[in-house]
C-alpha cells in the first residue's frame, strides 16, 4: 500500500543553514500576505474564488514573488488555494448543518503577521536523495547539501515550517506499507486520560498496561509555572525567553508521543494484535468542567497527536486503528458484561478512587474498565471466545526523557 511520509530535521539558531531559511521564510510571508490580498479582495468585490491558475499570473507582476523564487512562489500560491478550499468546504458544511457543531461562522482566511514567517516549501525537482544523502538543487540552499537521511521514496515535497525560534526542515515522500488485516480476532483498548494516559485492554489474556502520564503533567505545571514567572519578570505576553521555553515543551510533549505510540504498536506485535480500538470524544476539550487545574491538566495534553502518531505506525506495520466515541464506557460494568448505554450506566460504583465495583463486589481498576468497554462497544463479541477469568489490576508503564522504560504495579 502506498503511503505518504515525512521526516524531520531540527534547525536551530546555531545552524548554518538557520539565517538562509530565516531570510526565505520572511519573504515567503510577503508572498502568502500578497496572494491572499488579491484572492481576499476578488471574493469581497465580485463573490467569485481567484484559482491558482489566474492568481499566479496576478503574482507574477509584484516584486516579492521573484525575490522568492519563481518555483517556491507557485507553492506558496497552491497553498493559499488549498486554505480558500478548505474555507469553502467548511462554510458549505456549517450551512448544511446550521450552525451546529461549529464554535461559529469559519471566516476569510486571514494574513499572517507582517514581521513573522511563512512556511517555505520547495518543489520536488528542487531536492534529491543519492545513496540516502540529501541534494538540494535550489541555488541559495545548494552548499547545504550531504545531509544524511533514512528516506527510502520518492521525496514530493521538502517545507521549512516556522516553529518560534527555531525551524522544521520537513521532507515529505511516498513509501509502500504492509496491507491492513482484515479480521479482527486479536484486539486492545485504549481509555485516553490525564495521570493514565492511556490504559490498555486486550481480549486475549495478557497482562493490560497502564501509560504513566504524570510526567506530562509535571513538564505542562512546569512550563506553566516558568511562563508566569517569565511574564512577571518582563510585563510582555510573549518574548524570546517564552518561545525557547515552548519550543522546548513542545519537543517533549512530540517525543513523548512518539515514544508511547512506538510502545504501544511494539506491544501489538509482540502479542500480534490485529486491531486497536481506541476512545475519543469530538469537541470533549470544549467547555470541560473538572475544575481549574484538571481543566489545565487535560486541555494541554495533545491526544490527538498521539493518535495520529499511533496510526501511522499502526498502517506500517498493517495493524487496523478504529476510533469510537467512549459515551457511558466508564460507568458500566465490563465484569457483569454489560454493554455501554445510558441505561445500564451507574458512574457511583466507581469506588473506592481509582477503581469500579461490581455488581457482586469485586473491584477492577476503572480505567481499565473502561477499556474493556471501548472494546466492547465496537466489537461485543470479542470476549465470548476466553471462558477464564480477567486481569483486574494492569503494569504500570513509565516512559522516561532519557528513552528508558520502568515497570511497576498500578
Amino acid at each position: 500500500m502506498l503511503v505518504t511520509r515525512s521526516e524531520r530535521c531540527l534547525i536551530k539558531k546555531s545552524d548554518p543553514m538557520w539565517k538562509t531559511v530565516d531570510i526565505y521564510c520572511q519573504r515567503a510571508n510577503s508572498v502568502y500576505n500578497q496572494a491572499n490580498y488579491f484572492v481576499r479582495q476578488w471574493f469581497i468585490n465580485t463573490g467569485l474564488w481567484l484559482r491558482a491558475q489566474n492568481l499566479d499570473k496576478i503574482m507574477q507582476t509584484t516584486d516579492c514573488y521573484y525575490s522568492l523564487g519563481t518555483q517556491s512562489s507557485q507553492c506558496t500560491v497552491r497553498l493559499i488555494d488549498k486554505n480558500w478550499s478548505g474555507f469553502f468546504s467548511a462554510i458549505k458544511d456549517w450551512s448544511r448543518k446550521k450552525g451546529v457543531g461549529y464554535s461559529g461562522k469559519p471566516r476569510l482566511p486571514g494574513y499572517k503577521d507582517k514581521t513573522g514567517r511563512s512556511i517555505l516549501l520547495l518543489k520536488p525537482a528542487q531536492c534529491c536523495i543519492k545513496n540516502k544523502t540529501i541534494y538540494f538543487a535550489w541555488e541559495p540552499l545548494r552548499k547545504f547539501s550531504g545531509m544524511k537521511t533514512n528516506i527510502d521514496g520518492r521525496i514530493i515535497q521538502t517545507r521549512f515550517v516556522p516553529k518560534g525560534t527555531c525551524y522544521w526542515l520537513e521532507f515529505v515522500y511516498e513509501t509502500h506499507t504492509q496491507e491492513l488485516k482484515e479480521k479482527s480476532n486479536r484486539v486492545i483498548g485504549i481509555d485516553l486520560g490525564i495521570n493514565n494516559f492511556a490504559t490498555i485492554a486486550n481480549n486475549i489474556g495478557v497482562t493490560p498496561i497502564i501509560i504513566n502520564g504524570k510526567n506530562i503533567k509535571s513538564m505542562n505545571q512546569y512550563f506553566n509555572k516558568k511562563k508566569a514567572t517569565i511574564q512577571s519578570e518582563t510585563r510582555m505576553s510573549i518574548n524570546n525567553r517564552i518561545k525557547n521555553l515552548t519550543d522546548k515543551r513542545i519537543r517533549k510533549l512530540d517525543y513523548f508521543m512518539h515514544c508511547a505510540s512506538k510502545f504501544v504498536v511494539e506491544y501489538c506485535k509482540e502479542n500480534s494484535i490485529d486491531t486497536i480500538i481506541i476512545g475519543k470524544n469530538n469537541g470533549w476539550k470544549n467547555e470541560v468542567n473538572m475544575g481549574h487545574k484538571n481543566n489545565q491538566s487535560f486541555v494541554n495534553i495533545p491526544y490527538d497527536e498521539f493518535i495520529l502518531k499511533l496510526k501511522y505506525k499502526c498502517i506500517n506495520v498493517g495493524i487496523n486503528v478504529i476510533e469510537t466515541e467512549e459515551s457511558y464506557t466508564s460507568g458500566t460494568s465490563f465484569l457483569d458484561k454489560e454493554f455501554p448505554t445510558k441505561e445500564n450506566y451507574n458512574k457511583s460504583r466507581r469506588k473506592p478512587r481509582g477503581m469500579f465495583t461490581s455488581n457482586n463486589g469485586t473491584k477492577i481498576n476503572s480505567d481499565l474498565n473502561g477499556a474493556y468497554q471501548i472494546i466492547r462497544k465496537v466489537l461485543p463479541d470479542a470476549f465470548e471466545h476466553r471462558d477464564r477469568g480477567w486481569a483486574l489490576h494492569p503494569v504500570r508503564l513509565t516512559i522516561s526523557n532519557k528513552a528508558y522504560l520502568n515497570y511497576r504495579y498500578a
